[in-house]
């Protein structure tokens, strides 16, 4: 497996740096970096800071994902997820947070509270055209298919 150095800026407040809990995981979890807790209210959303910046190599994106047990046991997803990382942002990753559920839900300072996927970017060379080439498919929207 090709391993990408990923340099993290890890402040005091940081309870701990993204890792992976297990040998074959594709995300690393982060952690709530907070100075006190804060309730997520029912079908309430909040920018919740990690207090880690991290410097991504070009070519690269981190994708924020949502913790499936946080989003199986609770019902917190990231709103915009997969939120993306790119490769010249040196800011303090936050996450978006949505509470699904219809129960309010305290976050404290250290919980995981999503992941983070490396993942390779591809640039896209665009061309400005009158028609596009026809498909079986063509302009079948969603459900053009079916269910079965």
């Amino acid at each position: 497996m090709n391993k990408i150095r990923l340099r993290i800026l890890n402040p005091e407040l940081v309870t701990e740096p993204p890792r992976y809990m297990t040998e074959h995981s594709s995300g690393m979890d982060i952690r709530a970096s907070l100075e006190t807790d804060y309730i997520l209210k029912s079908r309430g959303f909040a920018l919740i800071p990690t207090g880690i910046s991290v410097a991504v190599p070009e070519g690269y994106e981190l994708q924020v994902r949502a913790r499936s047990g946080l989003a199986a046991r609770n019902g917190i997803g990231v709103l915009n997820g997969p939120g993306t990382i790119d490769s010249d942002y040196r800011g303090e990753i936050k996450v978006i947070l949505f509470n699904f559920s219809d129960i309010d839900f305290t976050i404290h300072h250290g919980d995981r509270i999503a992941q983070l996927v490396l993942a390779k970017v591809e640039k896209a060379n665009l061309e400005i055209v009158d028609e596009l080439p026809e498909t079986i498919r063509n302009d079948g929207g969603f459900g053009h298919s079916g269910i079965m």
